[in-house]
């Protein structure tokens, strides 16, 4: 895979369940963060975005659980973009530290809405064109 951002990221206790490992919900926070993360290293926020009209939505999302994280573990959460169409494809896996041991895989599909109907949007092509 072609990563083209990264962030380490340390499980908080109450990210936990009862068994003693990341509640399964949490995992969809943790690769939500990375892409909020990877747009402001672009320079640009989901609120300067939507003040400019354009939301981006979560089309769909397929998360397949490797091996489960524990409190205060560290691990590394990676992502490559990919776009076809009207489109955005994130392909994210989250590997722990220091071993790094697979731990999650997830695919999402990102659609964009300019003032409120479905529209490919030429800010984010040009913002992701050095990555496709």
């Amino acid at each position: 895979m072609d990563y083209v951002f990264e962030l380490t990221i340390k499980v908080r206790d109450y990210e936990c369940d009862i068994q003693g490992i990341v509640n399964n919900a949490n995992y969809q926070h943790y690769i939500e963060h990375t892409r909020n993360e990877f747009l402001r290293s672009e320079g640009v926020s989901f609120a300067q975005l939507h003040d400019e009209g354009i939301d981006t939505v979560v089309a769909r999302l397929s998360m397949v659980y490797k091996n489960p994280l524990r409190p205060n573990d560290t691990f590394v959460s990676r992502l490559a973009v990919k776009k076809d169409g009207i489109k955005f494809f994130f392909y994210q896996d989250l590997f722990r530290l220091p071993d790094n041991t697979h731990i999650l895989h997830a695919d999402v599909t990102i659609v964009t809405l300019i003032n409120g109907r479905l529209r490919d949007c030429e800010r984010l092509n040009k913002l992701f064109a050095k990555y496709f």
